[in-house]
């Protein structure tokens, strides 16, 4: 068995990219700090469902499952520089999936330091790691959200994301250029995703679907920002995990064509690589409304908001990059996926 580390496995997409990769030849580590960021307590279901049980937990121990032989769990903080270098010298992982981060456009706006702690010391953490304890490939998560201002649609890993609009965002496009830095210094071949508004089963419970089911279910207004006039490339979680494990086994090359005296944002000499990672099937915000309600069987009241500081309009993968160095192809419609997640929704909660 090969030995891969997946950072935030008590979050929602860490979670089923662990499911995954436990049913084929690998032997996983989970790495999570459970912080409050969210509801606690769907944390620490989604580890009891691979068999980690909330009373074994205690920070740096390793807890081994209780319904998988080749799992085992760590409680730990990215930046805590000492133990992430401990758990990498006694591992010696073969891959890397770094999914952990502090998430959220909107919390980036009233918890910043938040966001540097975790995603700059913590994505430091991982490829210093990764350099000092070598491994045959990281992929890790950034975002669509590091397009910013840009309108040109649909989003190209060839255009420029120099125009950030949120702290978070900021913070995702300083991992793709510190892990462009330590690919090339150290030559350690380093993929970064940028996910295009991930849903589904276990998912977090501040984002929109999840927000809007919990409210109609319980007789109450939802906020629509922007009058429900914006685009997401709302992207099913069993298509990004698809395509987090097709990177994870085709890691870059160097590429001695690139072109130094014209820059590709989307290539480099170095063995790196980001890539789309969406629907490619943009769906206006109003109509993903519409097929909630379908799904629940309840009509919402609507409360129509303007639009909040650091959202974008609209979201629009081009996933031919992805398609063509992986075959990743997206499954999951939009409605079906909804449906999915009402009937998960209605299970775990009793309602």
């Amino acid at each position: 068995m090969q030995k891969v580390l997946i950072t935030g496995t008590a979050g929602f997409i860490g979670f089923h990219t662990a499911q995954k990769l436990l049913g084929s030849d690998f032997e996983v580590v989970g790495l999570d700090i459970i912080n409050d960021y969210y509801d606690v307590n769907l944390k620490y279901d989604r580890l009891a469902q691979k068999g980690i049980a909330r009373d074994q937990i205690s920070y740096g121990k390793p807890v081994q499952s209780s319904k998988h032989k080749n799992y085992t769990f760590y409680q730990l903080q990215l930046e805590d520089t000492e133990a992430i270098s401990r758990l990498f010298e006694e591992h010696r992982f073969d891959y890397v999936v770094h999914l952990a981060a502090q998430a959220g456009v909107r919390y980036s706006l009233e918890n910043p330091h938040t966001y540097i702690d975790s995603n700059i010391k913590g994505f430091l953490n991982m490829l210093e790691a990764c350099r000092h304890y070598p491994v045959k490939h990281m992929v890790y998560a950034s975002t669509s959200s590091v397009y910013g201002t840009n309108t040109q649609m649909p989003f190209s890993e060839h255009h420029h994301t120099d125009h950030p609009i949120s702290l978070y965002a900021a913070t995702k496009k300083a991992n793709e250029m510190m892990a462009h830095s330590y690919s090339q210094l150290f030559n350690i071949p380093l993929t970064g995703l940028r996910f295009f508004t991930v849903y589904g089963p276990w998912g977090r419970p501040d984002m929109a679907l999840f927000l809007f089911t919990k409210a109609i279910m319980e007789g109450k207004p939802i906020k629509v920002f922007n009058n429900g006039e914006m685009q997401r490339d709302f992207t099913y979680v069993s298509d990004i995990v698809e395509g987090i494990t097709r990177s994870l086994l085709n890691p870059p090359a160097h590429n001695p064509e690139f072109d130094n005296s014209n820059p590709d944002p989307a290539a480099s000499y170095a063995p790196y690589r980001i890539f789309n990672i969406g629907n490619s099937r943009p769906v206006l915000l109003l109509d993903f409304i519409d097929a909630l309600e379908k799904a629940l069987g309840k009509k919402a009241t609507r409360n129509m908001m303007p639009m909040q500081p650091g959202d974008v309009a609209a979201t629009w993968a081009d996933v031919s990059e992805l398609t063509n160095h992986t075959g990743y192809q997206p499954q999951v419609g939009v409605e079906e996926g909804i449906e999915r997640f009402g009937e998960w929704y209605r299970e775990y909660y009793g309602v």
